[in-house]
């Protein structure tokens, strides 16, 4: 049972809250003169008695309507704006200061609806009722900070843990999405969820399919952002709202019977998360989403493509192919950034492209390059702008206990690095480009414009990626031997395009471009049939009341 908070207790706490959040106390003084209630509520407050820092807009809560406080703060205010007004809001700014003023509210959402019912409450008690954890239900009224915690909100602090101010299973109905907010606050905070919440959300989860996926996309990714996902996924997987969610990722706790011995891919794709995000800052890359939800889903193709081989391995041929297609599914169904949900399945693709490089190494000693310059230019041109990431999401899946094993594929890929910025100071590889383009080879095969063109022009890219550069003479006697292989009619004399001018230098003559002799064995991917972490070695929001 809590203790109340003696007075000596509510005057330190009044002061902390008026030295950290100072910027109230002028509009909580307006309130009062004019006769009306107002108080400080939200995660501001939480964090603040988690000596977290107090960032965001100054949630306050108020028994004044939206267009009573409209009159209210007219002259006051620098700037007034109500885009949430349907839900009771009216925000505006002081200064520096935002803030966003609700009415005391309850609201429910119907058995079918995707939109709550919004009625105004009538006391701040009542206010704080309806509202998702108590953690979340303090408030301080104003203008003097004197704290309201009818819910045990502080001891719930104290003894870090999730509860909610009324019965778990009530609040989860009346706002399925604080569900998924359960998750992210266990995880942002560090907090476990109570039995009785936890029994909640496994009995509630179903409701998640009246709330838009808009809203739920919203919470997946402030969970995704916080700095330690992990804990939140997993309790959504073990809870089954995953299943209503990301299926995909609890499909993913793969069985390991004594027969068929494989790692938990499960329990991998956390790692790799995590992985994932400690990488970030050394590629200069901070909270960044793209990267984390590959690095999250990068193995979905697992549990279609599984197989036992002969040897009694377990292989998952093509699963980063089917992987890649299933990210894009479940992505675009959950409404992500159309550029979210094409460069996170690039990169599920393209995640085992690494695997290989290193392979002439002899055990034991420094890799040598596997790869051909040819490879190595495919591998950058494939990843495009997504190269940076490719480069966290391959390292984080590098996730082996072996630890000679784990040096080895590290050094490999320093290695990859290496070589591509050797090759990036002679080549322009993110912007490789044939030696000649679609009017050049429309001009010296004769060609008017169609599929022979395009044809012609990917036998030119595939080419420059092989050869490198062979300046534009080599590049338009191989694109004649091409077309006359394909049995392509040219014009007897056919047009020689012009060379692009350069700055005349008088002083040094021109020397003739000497054509590259042609590269061989060019693994371009590594081994997809294998999983590169068993068996033996590889080769190679509407507006929401408590939504902080």
């Amino acid at each position: 049972m809590a203790v109340p908070m003696n007075d000596e207790q509510r005057r330190a706490a009044a002061a902390l809250l008026r030295e950290q959040v100072p910027a109230v106390a002028e509009i909580g003084r307006l309130f009062a003169r004019h006769g009306y209630e107002l108080a400080l509520v939200g995660g501001l407050i939480r964090d603040v008695f988690l000596d977290r820092p107090a960032t965001g807009d100054l949630d306050l809560t108020t028994d004044a309507t939206p267009e009573q406080v409209l009159a209210l703060v007219d002259g006051w205010a620098d700037a007034t704006w109500t885009v949430g007004i349907a839900f009771g809001t009216v925000g505006l700014r002081k200064g520096s200061s935002f803030f966003e003023i609700t009415t005391y509210r309850s609201e429910q959402y119907r058995a079918t609806s995707r939109r709550p019912d919004v009625q105004y409450g009538r006391s701040l008690e009542e206010d704080l009722s309806r509202r998702d954890f108590t953690i979340n239900a303090i408030a301080a009224r104003l203008p003097g900070y004197e704290l309201v915690d009818p819910f045990d909100g502080l001891d719930a602090l104290k003894e870090k843990v999730l509860r909610t101010p009324g019965r778990p299973e009530d609040s989860f109905s009346d706002d399925p999405l604080r569900i998924l907010r359960a998750a992210r606050f266990a995880a942002t905070l560090g907090f476990t969820v109570a039995p009785d919440v936890r029994a909640a959300m496994i009995d509630q989860a179903p409701r998640l399919e009246i709330v838009s996926a808009e809203r739920i996309t919203a919470e997946l990714t402030k969970l995704m952002l916080t700095p330690d996902p992990a804990p939140g996924i997993d309790l959504l997987v073990q809870t089954g709202v995953a299943d209503q969610v990301l299926p995909e990722v609890s499909r993913l706790r793969m069985e390991a019977d004594e027969h068929h011995r494989h790692k938990d891919v499960y329990q991998h794709s956390l790692t790799v998360l995590r992985r994932a995000i400690e990488l970030e800052p050394f590629y200069g890359l901070t909270g960044d989403l793209t990267v984390r939800l590959a690095a999250l889903l990068h193995d979905i193709g697992k549990p279609k493509t599984r197989s036992l081989l002969p040897d009694g391995r377990v292989a998952f041929h093509h699963h980063e192919v089917v992987g890649a297609k299933m990210t894009r599914r479940r992505l675009t169904e959950l409404r992500f950034p159309n550029d979210v949900v094409r460069d996170v399945s690039r990169l599920v693709e393209l995640h085992l492209r690494f695997h290989g490089y290193g392979e002439g190494a002899t055990k034991g000693s420094a890799p040598e390059p596997a790869w051909t310059d040819s490879a190595v230019r495919r591998y950058v041109r494939d990843a495009g702008p997504l190269l940076t990431r490719l480069h966290v999401l391959t390292r984080a899946d590098c996730t082996t206990r072996n630890q000679a094993k784990a040096k080895r594929l590290a050094r490999a890929y320093d290695g990859l690095e290496e070589r591509i910025a050797e090759l990036g100071e002679q080549e322009e590889l993110a912007r490789i480009r044939p030696e000649l383009d679609g009017n050049d080879i429309m001009a010296i095969l004769g060609l008017a414009p169609g599929p022979l063109v395009g044809k012609a022009y990917a036998f030119m890219l595939e080419l420059r990626l092989a050869r490198g550069p062979i300046g534009r003479e080599q590049a338009t006697q191989e694109l004649l031997r091409w077309a006359a292989e394909e049995g392509i009619p040219v014009p007897e004399t056919p047009e020689t395009p012009e060379t692009p001018e350069t700055p005349e230098t008088p002083e040094t003559p021109e020397t003739p471009e000497t054509p590259e002799t042609p590269e061989t064995s060019e693994p371009e991917t590594g081994p997809a049939s294998l999983d590169p972490e068993s068996g033996p070695e590889p080769p190679g929001a509407g507006s929401g009341p408590d939504e902080d």
